[in-house]
């Protein structure tokens, strides 16, 4: 605890890295990133097929960069090698399995205990914990002896199965596109419509659905699965049933309620983290990327979030050293 931390952000998704960046290139001193995975963005890697497009455009919205990572779209490996470029490029301190549990406010300084028993001080706090990194669960028990062929990503599926994809929104309706090509592939959703995924991913997948290469099962919901000599039973609402090799859901994420109580970050009544245009919540707290709201799930919209985020410590909200302060 001898350093006191000009920044300190906590998840190195595109949001952590960008607000670590524009924080080194506007001549902050003191920054540390913490990150409980073993690299950087982590979700991409666990929830993005190789070579998956990755667009800077977000559901039709093509986001005006704002800060100096020069994200143009590309593939999920030129994403990551983006990324890479950037953290070796500015010499980031940051501290990889390590994960915080706990923020605690003292005067006018944070202190941020971690899994491994350190703590840390900072003046100013980004937390950038993607949503993704707590995916949604379903209600109904799923048996135990299921475990390995439930899955949450793509990534465990070996191809030639009969796969039930299982959601609504834009994580499903990819997981469904990137897997079809080696399965019998169902999507499933309690809605008679799918309207929340990007138009881009519904154009995808009715491509595919025309061509009778993926099936669809929507107005329905499931009420329970069982195990059957290894495999799902997936009992539905309408009462009918069926067998398959293998479940993803696709379910998206939710903020990380239990941390939030942790913390000194200001909740909203549904216990979300309440953002203003400048993506302050309370004096030296911000919130950068999913858990901001503005445009969650767009990598430009993350990248901006930095940007904005170290502009707006340094100009209005700034606690460093006064030789770093704009007026």
């Amino acid at each position: 605890m001898s350093t006191i931390y000009d920044i300190a952000i906590i998840g190195a998704g595109p949001a952590g890295i960008a607000t670590s960046c524009e924080a080194i290139i506007l001549g902050v001193k003191e920054i540390i990133l913490f990150e409980k995975s073993g690299n950087h963005s982590d979700t991409i890697r666990k929830y993005f097929k190789d070579n998956k497009p990755v667009d800077k455009a977000w559901k039709g919205i093509d986001v005006v960069l704002q800060g100096n990572i020069n994200f143009d779209g590309g593939t999920k490996e030129s994403t990551l090698e983006l990324f890479e470029d950037a953290l070796e490029k500015y010499l980031i301190n940051a501290q990889f399995h390590t994960e915080v549990t706990e923020i605690i406010k003292k005067n006018d300084q944070f202190i941020i205990v971690t899994n491994k028993n350190e703590s840390y001080v900072a003046k100013n706090i980004v937390v950038a914990i993607g949503k993704m990194g707590k995916p949604n669960k379903p209600d109904y028990k799923i048996p135990k002896t299921l475990s390995k062929v439930i899955n949450f990503n793509i990534l465990a599926s070996p191809g030639d199965e009969k796969v039930l994809v299982v959601g609504g929104g834009d994580s499903a309706v990819e997981f469904a596109y990137y897997i079809h090509d080696k399965n019998d592939v169902t999507l499933t959703y309690r809605k008679a419509a799918l309207t929340r995924p990007n138009p881009k991913n519904i154009a995808n997948l009715m491509e595919k659905v025309d061509a009778s290469k993926i099936t669809l099962k929507l107005g329905v919901d499931i009420s329970s699965i069982e195990d059957v000599e290894g495999k799902v039973k997936v009992n539905f609402t309408d009462g009918s049933t069926e067998t398959y090799d293998r479940i993803i859901y696709g379910l998206g994420g939710s903020t990380p309620k239990e941390f939030l109580k942790k913390t000194p970050i200001v909740l909203d009544e549904k216990g979300n983290p309440v953002v203003n245009e400048k993506n302050l919540n309370s004096p030296g707290i911000y919130i950068a990327g999913d858990m901001a709201g503005h445009l969650g799930g767009s990598i430009a919209s993350a990248l901006n979030h930095g940007y904005i985020i170290v502009n707006d410590i340094l100009k209005n909200n700034c606690n460093l050293d006064d030789d770093l302060c704009m007026t």
